[in-house]
């Protein structure tokens, strides 16, 4: 059985976001594996200790720095990983054209990969492999189990959980509660050292984004600096609701 389990690398949740040359400064910063994609590392890994002959190739896609966070996935005990190294930024329509094909060329039978991504907060990367592989999904998983080529697992949904069964090939995106990521060890950090990582071009899959990056701007919101007299606590609570409702529209 062979797993791909997609990272990424993102800023850290600590480091605040600033602009420069109309892209977000990356320089000095701390970069990390995106936490929705540690899951799905962490759960390939446990896949493998349950007794399955499971091959984990991790997968990352994008400039030359990723190769630290496809390390850490080694870490963690990956078996080995690819590197498809690139400057271009891609959509993740463009995204999922080259990880189908990873996956067709190395006969995986399950992708797992963030339920969303932290730095596009989107949503539609496993939907898109998924969709070209001709492949069934489970999304926002938080449990799985895999026997005899069938996984099962639970979902969430807007209504609560729903359990799943589905065949293998499939899609599994991860979330929060699916699992506790571990930490890499020393000597597994060394051992990383010496696993393999395959770098290929961009180039050799012919893939073009469709969407290109006009703009970039920080979040920001101006504060209002309102300091309501305190000396008064029944005014001060009414002027508080009223600017919550009617200001603020926080409540109703």
């Amino acid at each position: 059985m062979r797993i791909l389990t997609l990272v990424r690398q993102v800023m850290d949740a600590q480091e605040s976001v600033r602009i420069a040359n109309n892209a977000v400064e990356l320089d000095g910063r701390k970069l990390v594996m995106d936490t929705m994609d540690e899951y799905g590392v962490e759960e390939a890994l446990r896949l493998r200790e349950s007794g399955l002959q499971v091959d984990v190739i991790a997968v990352g896609i994008g400039p030359a720095r990723v190769e630290d966070v496809l390390r850490t996935a080694l870490a963690m005990g990956a078996d080995r990983a690819i590197h498809v190294e690139t400057d271009t930024a891609l959509d993740p329509i463009a995204l999922s054209a080259v990880i189908a094909k990873i996956a067709q060329s190395e006969t995986a039978d399950l992708i797992l990969c963030g339920g969303q991504q932290s730095d596009w907060d989107s949503q539609g990367l496993g939907a898109a492999v998924a969709e070209r592989l001709g492949w069934p999904q489970a999304t926002w998983t938080r449990a799985l189990k895999v026997e005899a080529n069938i996984a099962t697992g639970q979902h969430d949904t807007d209504d609560g959980v729903e359990s799943f069964q589905v065949q293998l090939p499939v899609v599994i995106t991860t979330q929060q509660g699916l699992n506790e990521p571990r930490y890499p060890t020393l000597p597994n950090i060394m051992k990383a050292k010496r696993k393999e990582i395959r770098k290929d071009s961009l180039d050799s899959y012919a893939v073009t984004p469709k969407v290109k990056t006009t703009g970039v701007a920080a979040q920001s919101r101006q504060r209002l600096k309102k300091i309501m007299d305190g000396k008064d606590a029944s005014a001060a609570a009414a002027q508080l609701v009223h600017s919550l409702r009617n200001e603020a529209q926080v409540i109703q």
